[in-house]
């Protein structure tokens, strides 16, 4: 099962159907009571952004600036909010809260990447 869509069809009493790679439809058929069991795929609504996410290729210098520019390469929520330096309390990094940070991340590392690999510029101003 390496491809990303397949289906399995046996003549036991437990089926599989492949949707994609992580959702699947399990059948089962309990012979003694003759009821079907359904379980539902798994939902993952936000998997086709994050797949597009990782899919983009970057190809000009122009965007892989662009990119490394709008993309900060720290969180810029998390604070130390000091009084008299003396901190008071700190505002831990939201951005784990994104659920495509790490899409976001990969993105900036692949502009990057190219920008030092491909362009041969300094990157060293966008760190």
């Amino acid at each position: 099962m390496n491809s990303i869509h397949s289906a399995v069809s046996t003549s036991s009493p437990q089926q599989q159907l492949w949707i994609a790679q992580e959702t699947t439809i399990e059948r089962t058929v309990d012979r003694a009571t003759k009821r079907h069991t359904t379980r539902r795929p798994q939902f993952a609504p936000l998997l086709s952004i994050r797949q597009w996410l990782d899919n983009i290729e970057i190809r000009d210098a122009e965007t892989a600036n662009v990119l490394c520019q709008v993309i900060p390469a720290r969180c810029p929520f998390e604070r130390t909010i000091s009084l008299f330096d003396r901190p008071l309390f700190s505002i831990p990094p939201l951005c784990k809260l994104n659920p495509f940070y790490e899409q976001v991340v990969g993105l900036r590392f692949r502009a990057l990447c190219y920008l030092a690999d491909e362009c041969g510029q300094d990157i060293s101003h966008y760190c």
